[in-house]
């Protein structure tokens, strides 16, 4: 009998079709590993322009001097990055260090280089533009490694070892530096977290830090969201299709260290005790990974933030309240023809409204319309907030991580059904650090612990750069820069921000022809000009602008100099 000609054929079509479906839909779950897109291979931020890829140099290896232990390990482990130095195009000179971190990218997809150009913008680069001001980018990547005999996935590892890493670099950047001038740490999504936990890690280690300024970009200070319902699919792909692409996603993408530390609803959360696939039916309400989720935020929220630092942010979300969808909104539901004798149903729906309890996984697949698996999964919400699926927040996209179907019918087709692409990834509530119940509503900026903000009244792709939070970093980290910098033999300088007056330093060769200035707008209009028939050091200029950044042209009969401007 368990021979049966149409027994194997019906195992053999069933195996079709979970391998089939898993070419299109465990490549959902590049959603986790973000757009610059591992946060490459992995949907969170958008695609680095490659126009943007820096000239490369010197990349070095740096090693923690501080070892962690993270739970489930036998032994403590240092940790180990990699980081290149982009130096300035003013002096070429290591004076005025800018760290930025990678964010979560298990696996290494993403590079030095791609971390540089994901900070493109509208055919802008914020690395390039503030190396033309003078301050020198040092990008720091988690790569893959082996210590000890033990195999890390960097990108995916425990926040508090990448935090070490983060410390041992401060150290020898401040080593290297020529000059005082203090640190700028700028740490985008997971980058931000490892950001905090390092400075405040430091200060309260009394280990100095020589940072000024502290810029958080879209980061999960609260946590983190992936649809319960996705995280259920792909697991039931996995199990059921043992197919060893979705359970790689499932073993290196959603069960990766990091993640399980950040996502505020997380598979593992839900399982009956010794199943791997089936819902516990009295845990529907939002759960952590057990002994990774609320371990960690509770050891973030005892360390705080770094006191001796500006503490900034920068946030996708819209601080209006403005939903992405609707809480239990049905995400999608199709059916999909996988060849001509198999078919697969999948219906996923958002987290319902605050109390209400919901079936928000769906899937059953059909052999000449007869049912040969299905699975289905609940979800309930607290009753102090709407399902945190439509909260406001920096945004999630299906379609993109899925690279508009990639030539694969299936794909497309379960992209073409989609009734709801974005998700809240990033919830405006957490990347604002609010420690609240409800992850809707507009948000209560004073109750934010940050010392300024630029947010949105728009949800937007998560760690999107626009040019307005390109022009908050660059007035934050100008404004927090010791003036005594500002002045220089060699070249024009103007003091960065301006107050009330423009106040321009001239070198020696400059004082000796009548100066002009045009000041223009970033989009090339032109704001204002003046002539100084006779000239000094130091030009005084009563203009009036807006808050912003300019472009400060200086002419002098024999040469044009340009400057960037800065209005707080």
């Amino acid at each position: 009998m368990n021979n049966h000609p149409f027994k194997n054929v019906l195992k053999l079509n069933k195996i079709l079709v979970f391998k089939t479906c898993l070419l299109g839909i465990t490549s959902m779950m590049v959603l986790f590993g973000g757009p610059v897109q591992a946060q490459t291979q992995g949907g969170f931020f958008a695609e680095p322009n490659p126009d943007f890829y820096p000239e490369r140099s010197v990349v070095s290896t740096i090693t923690a001097n501080i070892a962690y232990q993270g739970y489930g390990e036998s032994q403590a482990y240092f940790g180990q990055g990699e980081y290149e130095i982009f130096l300035d195009n003013v002096d070429g000179v290591l004076d005025r260090p800018v760290i930025v971190l990678d964010g979560f990218d298990p696996g290494d997809g993403r590079g030095i280089g791609a971390l540089y150009a994901s900070l493109s913008y509208g055919g802008q680069n914020l690395a390039d533009e503030l190396r033309d001001l003078g301050f020198d980018i040092v990008i720091l990547n988690a790569p893959n490694y082996t210590t000890d005999g033990y195999d890390i996935n960097g990108g995916g590892d425990f926040i508090q070892r990448n935090a070490m890493v983060l410390v041992a670099l401060i150290q020898e950047i401040n080593a290297q530096k020529q000059g005082n001038e203090e640190l700028v740490v700028l740490g985008p999504s997971m980058g931000g977290l490892i950001a905090r936990y390092a400075l405040a890690y430091m200060e309260q280690e009394g280990l100095p830090h020589e940072t000024r300024l502290y810029l958080s970009f879209d980061s999960p200070h609260r946590g983190a969201n992936i649809p319960i319902s996705l995280q259920y699919l792909i697991n039931y792909f996995a199990v059921v299709g043992g197919d060893p692409m979705a359970q790689a996603t499932v073993d290196f993408v959603l069960n990766s260290t990091a993640a399980k530390q950040m996502l505020i609803d997380h598979l593992s959360g839900h399982l009956l005790a010794g199943s791997d696939l089936e819902q516990d039916p009295n845990l529907l309400l939002p759960a952590g990974a057990p002994n990774f989720r609320d371990e960690f935020q509770q050891e973030l929220d005892a360390l705080g933030f770094p006191q001796n630092v500006r503490n900034v942010t920068m946030i996708n979300g819209d601080i209006n309240g403005a939903t992405i969808g609707s809480p239990g909104m049905e995400v999608v539901n199709t059916s999909i023809e996988v060849d001509a004798l198999t078919d697969i149903e999948i219906a996923l729906y958002f987290t319902p409204s605050a109390g209400q309890n919901i079936t928000v996984t769906d899937v059953s697949t059909f052999f000449i319309g007869i049912p040969i698996s299905s699975f289905s999964a609940d979800a309930e919400s607290p009753t102090t907030s709407d399902g945190i699926d439509s909260a406001p927040g920096g945004t999630g996209n299906i379609s993109a991580a899925l690279a508009g179907g990639g030539g694969s019918p299936v794909l497309q087709e379960f992209i073409d059904a989609l009734n709801q692409d974005e998700y809240s990834f990033i919830p405006t509530m957490s990347a604002l650090a609010i420690d609240t119940d409800n992850w809707h509503g507009p948000a209560d900026i004073s109750a934010s612990p940050f010392d300024n903000i630029e947010a949105s009244t728009v949800n937007s792709g998560h760690v999107s750069l626009t040019q307005s939070m390109a022009n908050f970093a660059i007035i934050e980290i100008f404004g927090s820069l010791s003036n005594d910098d500002f002045t220089t033999d060699l070249a024009p300088m103007v003091i960065n921000p301006v107050q009330e007056r423009i106040d321009i330093y001239l070198p020696q060769s400059w004082q000796q022809n009548s100066v002009g200035a045009k000041l223009f707008s970033l989009d090339g209009r032109l704001i204002a000009e003046k002539q100084w028939p006779v000239v000094e050091q130091n030009l005084k200029w009563n203009q009036p602008l807006p808050q912003g950044v300019y472009l400060l042209e200086l002419q002098n009969g024999v040469q044009s100099y340009y400057l960037r401007l800065l209005k707080q």
